[in-house]
């Protein structure tokens, strides 16, 4: 399997996506900010199919369209009662809007397939370092930023009251969060980006307790994720995507079920 030069790319690359979504995952399911981890890979679908229209890359146009949108949809999340209304009017428009730049540029319909659920084969080397290099910058913001965020994550109220500068810690998380969107999309696709920024966290929460440890088990599960569903995808030719999936969400309803067994034990 290694013998091939786009699997080992595909090993390397996904290794970095699943490290950063399993820990930018922690702090969006504490965050409770699922909703915009679905609603930001909608919108990278938009960003990356106008960086095809206009002869960039797929992935800054991911980036630039998430990065703009993370600070703008984000501050929807203190209008409970519009958010959900609002959230899905946006996913709308994205989507809609990804179409549209596909449909008007050149690229085959394999080629949307590809931006949507992913591809093992469709990542240069080029794109590993573009990738690894994101996802390094991402870990080192959160290395840096990791005790007041854990801290604005799990206590806002505490956090505010300590004279932390939340608004601060809100946008660079935000910055964060999509670059992870754009990071992840490119092993997984732009509408399943959240599969991985969501369920392995969630899972983690169901197991253990301290950030450190939700950390280590949402990382782990991601890994194991991306790399048992690139090898069954290698050996069946079936979507990377669908593996993964399917893995995360076994693993979520294990952790589930493994929290209520000892809430009534």
């Amino acid at each position: 399997m290694f013998g091939y030069e786009f699997m080992r790319e595909a090993f390397i690359a996904s290794t970095f996506i699943a490290i950063t979504a399993g820990l930018v995952g922690v702090f969006v399911v504490s965050r409770n900010m699922s909703f915009l981890s679905h609603t930001l890979s909608e919108i990278g679908f938009a960003g990356a199919s106008f960086g095809i229209l206009i002869g960039i890359s797929p992935l800054v146009g991911m980036i630039l369209f998430t990065l703009i949108s993370s600070i703008a949809v984000g501050s929807l999340s203190t209008e409970s009662s519009r958010r959900e209304a609002s959230i899905s009017a946006i996913s709308s428009l994205f989507i809609g809007l990804g179409i549209l730049f596909l449909s008007l540029s050149s690229e085959s319909s394999s080629y949307a397939t590809n931006i949507l659920f992913g591809s093992i084969v469709g990542i240069s080397a080029k794109e590993v370092h573009q990738l690894m290099i994101l996802a390094i910058f991402v870990i080192l913001i959160f290395i840096i930023f990791y005790k007041p965020l854990s801290f604005d994550s799990f206590d806002h109220i505490g956090a505010q009251a300590a004279g932390l500068k939340t608004r601060l810690l809100s946008i660079t998380f935000l910055v964060t969060l999509a670059l992870s969107v754009s990071i992840g999309a490119q092993i997984v696709g732009s509408l399943l980006v959240f599969v991985l920024l969501t369920l392995p966290a969630a899972t983690a929460k169901y197991i253990v307790h301290s950030v450190p440890k939700m950390i280590i088990v949402s990382v782990g599960l991601s890994l194991i994720g991306v790399w048992l569903g690139l090898y069954l995808a290698f050996i069946t030719n079936w979507p990377v995507t669908f593996f993964i999936s399917t893995f995360e969400v076994i693993a979520y309803f294990l952790g589930l079920s493994y929290k209520n067994w000892r809430l009534n034990h």
